[in-house]
């Protein structure tokens, strides 16, 4: 795979310091600050930087990594697509659910993939952890807390809105941390029956809410804010027992199994960048030309595009984008 990196914040220099070691070659770089583009080009090596999107997607690579702001995502991946490229998408995928099918069956007209970058799917600790269910008897209940007192958040109040908390950027306290939360949930248990959101509102942005979904048999709430701060810590229990994660979604490397007489059994995985498993992955599939998985990890992403901007629209939350 030979990669294209559009967008130069921090999630992209984040990468950078994981990329070479997952058998990517990043060739180019294009960002809206060209200057910034360059320092990262120099730090990191990378061959070159453009100056034009549309020079990007001319040059020669294969797969492109799109890591700008929420309401951008959509403009960029519909171009990069219509160029035949495949499209690694920076979570969460897009604002609406039109624009994540219009994105989806455009990519299957051109024969090219398309991934959300969510790394909770491909660590090790969350694909060993999805044999334990059985363990646990029935579930029924599953409590996941991702709360961060946001630095930008005392800015915010005071009318210096960053990008996490614009409404016009699609912001807000679901789409930037309680997205990890539903991931987690779906990739484990599928598409809930129904669901409800219920937010604190702050300059019409979510800057902290519960996302309760009802799957007929058991409940799972989903709690996210970037006004207040709790121990980060996951659960689901069961009839026979308990499993604990003390570690958010999208980075853990240990869990631990309780049963009900008492009994506890670690689980503790390599801590490698929380990137590094799902580009390895993301190697394979594109590489391997494996559409099935690619389709089977677009079904979840659909499935939590389709909860996000409902669950936002019940609660009155609008994007002007």
């Amino acid at each position: 795979m030979k990669i294209g990196l559009v967008g130069t914040g921090m999630i992209v220099n984040d990468l950078l310091h994981t990329l070479n070691k997952t058998g990517v070659e990043a060739i180019s770089i294009w960002g809206r600050n060209v200057a910034k583009a360059k320092e990262i080009a120099t730090q990191f090596h990378i061959p070159t930087v453009f100056e034009r999107y549309e020079d990007l997607l001319a040059s020669e690579f294969d797969t492109i990594y799109i890591g700008l702001p929420n309401h951008l995502h959509f403009q960029f991946a519909k171009q990069a697509l219509e160029a035949g490229k495949h499209v690694i998408m920076e979570k969460p995928f897009t604002p609406t659910m039109a624009e994540f099918q219009s994105l989806r069956t455009l990519a299957k007209n051109q024969g090219v993939m398309l991934i959300e970058a969510v790394t909770t799917h491909y660590l090790p600790a969350y694909q060993q952890l999805k044999t334990e269910l059985s363990h646990l008897g029935d579930i029924k209940i599953v409590s996941l807390n991702y709360s961060q007192y946001s630095s930008r958040y005392d800015r915010f109040k005071n009318g210096d809105i960053a990008p996490a908390f614009d409404p016009k950027q699609a912001g807000g306290a679901l789409m930037d941390l309680n997205v990890y939360n539903l991931n987690f949930a779906v990739g484990l248990f599928g598409e809930p029956k129904s669901y409800i959101y219920a937010p604190n509102i702050e300059r019409n942005i979510d800057t902290s809410g519960v996302l309760l979904l009802n799957y007929g048999h058991f409940q799972a709430v989903c709690i996210g804010a970037k006004d207040c701060q709790a121990p980060v810590m996951l659960s689901i229990q069961g009839t026979k027992g308990n499993i604990t994660i003390p570690m958010p979604a999208n980075v853990m490397n240990v869990y631990q199994v309780n049963d009900n007489k008492g009994n506890s059994e670690q689980h503790e995985f390599e801590n490698r960048h929380r990137m590094f498993y799902e580009f390895k992955e993301f190697v394979r599939i594109i590489d391997g030309k494996d559409h099935e998985t690619a389709e089977k990890m677009l079904d979840i992403s659909e499935i939590v595009c389709e909860t996000l901007e409902s669950a936002r629209m019940q609660a009155g939350i609008r994007f002007d984008v």
